[in-house]
């Protein structure tokens, strides 16, 4: 938003296959995003695009990269800054899409410039020739393009992280082109269309700044209420903490698992329990309803009608295949019902198509969508009005702010690095067997037979060094607590760092994490922090 005047994939799913180059920087894409990564694997093999992949891991999508540059864990910034830095050295910038298309350029490469390969070698790990084979691929061939998912972003950097990639892609002239492009791949399916109709705490829907006089005027007389405070809401971590603190006394959370998907999950469960009120809609008993006053009991998405947008911004339609089972009901109807009780008019919605029609009102870049128009292949906003065909790709000539801004952005260390006491790093993720917090996919036999138990990822020369076989029971330690998993023996971690999912609640990875927050994206920093390994016992439960 900050670079370009938008946060969203810049280009479509369709035209991965145009790139020359692709640079997939902390994205375990064959694993969370397996469609997509398909069309990755069709540009490398089928039209030749030059595959980079930046990961402190040795992903499965690194079997199809003709460099893999592992660098450690919390240097994205120092290795984007030094690509760049590569391709100003050896004139493979776009002069003339700089000077007519950006602004900002040389105090941006005032910075850059303090970051030689030499220098960037120290900091993330890769050997120079790496990372200027990897500067004359990416700045050689156009189009090319940059995949990007949490790995990026959850580090007390991560809003500089994409910057960096902002930056880089400006450098080289790759926004506004077919098969190149900025292109975040969000973390569940409809995270795009959650925050694009307002479910971020700064904006309403359609990225209308709540600090806008205007916006709150709007929103105030289409829903005949007095107008808004203009300052933002607090986000998941900053609710937490407030319940802690007695700032907030309820809570009412939907479709999320806190007590296992937010960092430091012992401190989660405290701040949980200090809440006077707690309601949690679901469509099973989670481990953060466990713990609720309410629980409300949601239909699935097999069984409601509705829209979804994904990564992409493609909204599509989405129809009932099922009767919702017991007293299950969709969350409109839940959220619409509660409204009503507490006196609110204008909730008396027919159907989701009524819905939509009201986010068409109220958000120009939905302006042209209704469920009619969204039969078929669905349309990628912006889709200003009834007539437009949608959009896909965005900042075609221009940039959507105008002029595209370069962003000035120096390495930082990650708020907490491995020392005497926490020699190890840990990093988190997920994996291609099991979904978040294992609500819906640990109930899967199937699945549970492939991927029964937590297996922390540990390099080798680590293990030969505290005596740790392949499946042995190690406890992993951190400031904030302790978890007993099996180890696996691997390279496919570089030495010095260990990988855990939070799939697991009888050995969850979010006990350890570290609960720091980037000062401006507000998201936590989940893929760094110091850890202890060692060997352990075979806890009383394991094999039950």
């Amino acid at each position: 938003m900050q670079a370009f005047g938008s946060g969203a994939m810049t280009n479509s799913i369709a035209d991965i296959t145009d790139a020359r180059a692709i640079l997939a920087i902390g994205t375990n894409t064959t694993e969370q995003h397996p469609v997509l990564s398909l069309r990755i694997k069709e540009a490398v093999r089928k039209h030749g695009a030059k595959l980079i992949v930046a990961d402190p891991r040795r992903i499965g999508l690194a079997d199809f990269a003709v460099l893999h540059l592992q660098h450690e864990a919390g240097t994205d910034l120092a290795l984007l800054n030094g690509l760049a830095y590569i391709i100003l050295e050896e004139n493979l910038h776009d002069a003339d899409y700089i000077a007519e298309r950006t602004e900002n350029f040389e105090a941006w490469r005032a910075v850059v410039e303090q970051y030689p390969p030499d220098k960037v070698s120290q900091i993330t790990g890769v050997p120079v020739e790496d990372l200027v084979q990897a500067a004359r691929i990416y700045g050689g061939n156009r189009p090319a393009s940059i995949f990007y998912a949490m790995g990026i972003t959850q580090h007390t950097v991560g809003h500089q992280n994409v910057l960096a990639i902002a930056n880089l892609a400006m450098l080289t002239g790759n926004v506004g082109v077919p098969g190149g492009g900025v292109n975040p791949l969000r973390g569940q399916n409809n995270v795009q269309g959650a925050c694009d109709v307002g479910g971020l705490p700064n904006v309403y829907p359609g990225y209308q700044r709540v600090d806008n006089e205007a916006a709150r005027e709007k929103f105030a007389a289409y829903h005949g209420v007095p107008q808004p405070p203009p300052r933002p809401g607090l986000t998941v971590t900053e609710m937490l903490q407030a319940a802690h603190d007695g700032r907030v006394r309820a809570l009412y959370i939907m479709g999320e698992n806190p007590a296992m998907s937010d960092p430091d999950s012992t401190h989660v469960r405290e701040c949980l329990e200090a809440l006077e009120f707690l309601v949690v809609q679901d469509i099973f008993l989670n481990e953060t309803g466990e713990m609720a006053d309410v629980v409300l009991p949601a239909a699935a998405f097999a069984e409601k009608d509705g829209t979804f947008t994904n990564t992409e911004r493609r909204v599509r339609l989405v129809r009932r295949a099922l009767d919702p089972p017991g007293e299950a009901r969709p969350d409109w109807e839940i959220i619409a019902e509660i409204a009503r009780r507490l006196g609110a008019e204008g909730w008396d919605y027919a159907d989701p198509a009524a819905i939509m029609d009201e986010i068409a009102d109220v958000a120009p870049i939905y302006g042209g969508m209704s469920f009619e128009r969204l039969e078929g292949e669905g349309l990628q906003w912006p889709c200003p009005d009834r007539d437009h065909p949608g959009t896909p790709i965005l900042h075609v000539g221009k940039f959507s702010r105008g002029k595209g801004r370069f962003s000035p952005v120096h390495h930082q260390p990650a708020a907490e690095l491995p020392d005497e006491e926490y020699p190890l790093m840990l990093t988190t993720g997920r994996i291609l067997q099991h979904w978040h917090t294992g609500t819906m996919t640990r109930r899967v036999g199937g699945l549970e037979f492939l991927a029964p138990e937590e297996l922390v990822e540990i390099n080798p020369a680590d293990a030969a060094a505290l005596g740790i076989a392949d499946r042995d029971w190690i406890r992993v330690s951190s400031r904030r607590g302790a978890v007993t998993a099996r180890a696996w023996v691997t390279d496919r971690v570089r030495p010095g760092l260990i990988f855990m999912t939070f799939h697991f609640a009888e050995a969850l990875g979010n006990v350890l994490t570290n609960n720091v927050i980037d000062p401006v994206a507000k998201i936590p920093e989940y893929k760094v922090c110091a850890v202890r390994v060692e060997k352990a016992e075979a806890p009383e439960m394991a094999g039950v």
